[in-house]
């Protein structure tokens, strides 16, 4: 709790509005309690206001201060459905099939989102990945620096030693099954701005493979080698002070005593605060398993490269964990333009 305790108290700040779309799923509407009682913001939950009412009933929640839309009887439906139109009339969108998709909480959300109704999004509790990314896609414009959108994972471990002071951001778990040379670049580049954001501190980026230095080769080492260089380019190119080195095994990464018998010449190795890993499958895997062998507190799956804040929880996520991916969001919400310069320029459909 020491990070995300942080995190709290800066969002108690600057409090924010971040829309649910799961709004009778017991986990958010726990965590959206929470959200409003610790004075983070004004929590928005979407769905049957009947059924949400009565599962907050059978949970023993309090609905004071949290805000419900249905989006079926809301005001702005039909204005969502036309600019949701206007954004897909070139894919072969129907007038017709906008209004159906703008019902569905999680694009009623994502407009929510672009139209500046919400400072930020949390989906996925009980969604596949898929039907949470979708309509940010479709209706969020990337940010305007960035081509890959991406995704991150916030680890908070018992062991202080780990990362920075038992905090490591993780990346891409969520989104890119197998990452190009740039968009591992990216990847990298997108972390390490969220990692400074949130800590603090200049990130200490590791771009990991199962090689350390040259120690075997494959076409995958030299994709992790080449994505090192790119990234520290554009680090220089967009202002983005961190450190990155690669490729490392995690173990170099993450231990001195390791690091300093693998290689000697690093400014990361056995300090690495930041994770990049070469494919989803290492990533997804690498970050359940901290969770679930370690029990360390998961934030994420935190969505970078999007104009605007959203994050897609996993479903096995517990109240707690959306409660700090909440404040996450909200955070990023208050100096979101600090974190991609020129976001947030112009509404979904001008």
């Amino acid at each position: 709790m020491r990070f995300i305790g942080n995190v709290i108290e800066k969002l108690q700040r600057h409090p924010k509005r971040v829309v649910f779309p799961e709004g009778e799923e017991p986990r958010i509407l726990q965590a959206a309690r929470q959200f409003h009682a610790l004075r983070l913001g004004v929590p928005i939950l979407l769905g049957d206001a009947e059924k949400i009412t009565e599962a907050a009933k059978h949970l023993n929640v309090p609905l004071e201060g949290i805000r419900i839309i249905n989006p079926a009887k809301s005001e702005d439906l039909e204005n969502f459905a036309k600019r949701f139109h206007s954004l897909r009339r070139e894919k072969g969108l129907r007038a017709t099939e906008a209004r159906e998709a703008i019902l569905q909480p999680n694009y009623y959300g994502a407009m929510m989102l672009a139209m500046h109704q919400a400072d930020g999004l949390i989906s996925g509790a009980s969604h596949n990945t898929g039907s949470v990314l979708r309509p940010l896609f479709q209706i969020i414009k990337p940010a305007p620096d960035i081509k890959t959108a991406s995704s991150c994972m916030v680890m908070e471990v018992e062991d202080t030693r780990i990362g920075e002071g038992g905090v490591l951001f993780m990346a891409d778990c969520g989104v890119i099954p197998d990452p190009t040379v740039d968009q591992l670049a990216d990847i990298a580049v997108s972390t390490a701005r969220l990692a400074r954001h949130m800590l603090g501190v200049k990130p200490r980026v590791a771009l990991l493979s199962f090689s350390t230095k040259g120690s075997a080769s494959h076409p995958s080492v030299g994709k992790v080698q080449a994505a090192t260089a790119m990234a520290k380019r554009k680090a220089e190119q967009l202002f983005v002070e961190a450190d990155f080195d690669g490729e490392l095994q995690v173990d170099a990464a993450l231990v001195p005593e390791i690091a300093e018998r693998k290689l000697h010449e690093s400014t990361i190795a056995g300090r690495a605060n930041v994770l990049i890993f070469p494919d989803l499958n290492s990533g997804n895997i690498a970050s359940k398993l901290v969770r679930v062998v370690s029990r360390a507190n998961a934030y994420g799956q935190i969505l970078l490269g999007l104009n605007r804040p959203a994050a897609d929880v996993s479903r096995g996520s517990t109240a707690h964990d959306i409660l700090g991916v909440a404040a996450i969001i909200g955070v990023q919400a208050t100096d979101y333009q600090k974190l991609y310069p020129g976001a947030d320029a112009h509404l979904p459909g001008e």
